[in-house]
């Protein structure tokens, strides 16, 4: 699979684009487990465009962490073209996604993100003129239509191919849903079926074991996944999902006729320890008390991933020391808590 000059092997898994969680220091840990792509947090091109700090201050990227893309999302065709070329000039990024997909209603109720869905010749112009206005390759991200009436993603990705995008993500959810419901990779796979669609698919929605993503490979053809909130608190994941699809592709190759049945399958296996795990975890409080500049901040900004971790789920009678936790607010009181958990999983 290729997006303009990048190649992936063949079975690439990418960090989605989440705001408030995909700042440079997660995605340097996504990128060391293995991310094949790793996306900054979205980018409001009025804001960029009028040169706001804090969203100026989205577009800082690095070289350890390429292939990188910046998103960015709009709903005026000048703004989105000005900010795409200041995306382009500033950062270099490998990839400009263009955001169609965010349902959230300070985003979408503005008519930007999935509220695009509702004005398909805005967004068909966006990207016609965004594409024509930079050299570096234009990917979108967006989602299957507005709500279960409208499920337009079959017809709109040709279209969205025409105006000349290089790479299309799919979100297997209307905006009407939300994150509510199970993602619907149906739609997904007709679009990779059609004959006429030849960028790459790259589906998105509930992938949160290696075991679905094999699924989500095999079942619905797509040429890359991108993970999400599953990544919350559990960067390791992007290591675990690719040695199991390595695992599963030397079995297939192996396998006497080419295929593989369940029990033939390997077995997914954690690839790493508990504690080595919670290293993780406590290396990325450290890394956002020392990026932000301030104790407090860095540790909520780390909260999220603490209260998402699955390694705690296997101490007993965890609640009071998971609320102690998630409580404490200068390192002086966490770390000890940390270290806790570490002789409990023990």
């Amino acid at each position: 699979m290729n997006i303009g000059n990048i190649e992936f092997g063949p079975h690439p898994v990418f960090l989605a684009p989440m705001e408030d969680v995909t700042d440079i220091g997660f995605r340097h840990l996504c990128k060391r487990f293995g991310a094949a792509m790793v996306y900054t947090e979205f980018v409001s091109a009025e804001a960029l465009v009028r040169s706001v700090k804090s969203t100026v201050s989205k577009l800082q990227i690095d070289d350890n962490e390429r292939p990188v893309g910046i998103q960015i999302y709009g709903r005026d065709v000048p703004q989105m073209v000005e900010a795409a070329q200041i995306v382009e000039q500033e950062a270099h990024p490998d990839v400009i996604d263009l955001n169609f997909g965010c349902p959230v209603k300070k985003v979408a109720g503005k008519g930007a993100g999935a509220g695009m869905l509702q004005n398909i010749p805005l967004l068909l112009d966006i990207t016609r003129e965004v594409v024509k206005a930079v050299n570096t390759p234009v990917t979108v991200k967006t989602r299957l239509g507005w709500n279960q009436e409208q499920l337009i993603i079959t017809t709109l990705a040709e279209q969205l191919q025409d105006c000349g995008i290089q790479a299309l993500t799919i979100h297997g959810r209307t905006r009407s849903q939300m994150y509510t419901g199970e993602a619907d990779w149906t739609l997904i796979g007709e679009v990779k079926r059609n004959p006429r669609i030849h960028i790459p698919i790259i589906g998105n929605g509930d992938i949160t074991t290696p075991e679905q993503a094999r699924l989500a490979f095999e079942r619905y053809g797509v040429d890359a996944i991108m993970v999400g909130r599953a990544t919350f608190g559990r960067p390791w994941l992007f290591r675990e999902m690719n040695d199991y699809l390595n695992a599963c592709d030397i079995a297939l190759k192996n396998a006497p006729e080419g295929r593989l049945d369940a029990e033939q399958l390997p077995p997914s296996l954690p690839c790493m320890t508990p504690s080595e795990k919670l290293d993780v975890l406590i290396e990325q409080l450290h890394i956002n008390v020392d990026r932000i500049g301030d104790e407090y901040r860095g540790i909520l900004h780390t909260r999220r991933h603490l209260a998402a971790t699955p390694i705690f789920k296997g101490i007993p009678d965890f609640r009071q020391t998971r609320i102690a936790m998630l409580r404490a607010d200068r390192l002086d009181d966490l770390l000890p808590i940390l270290e806790q958990c570490r002789q409990r999983l023990l």
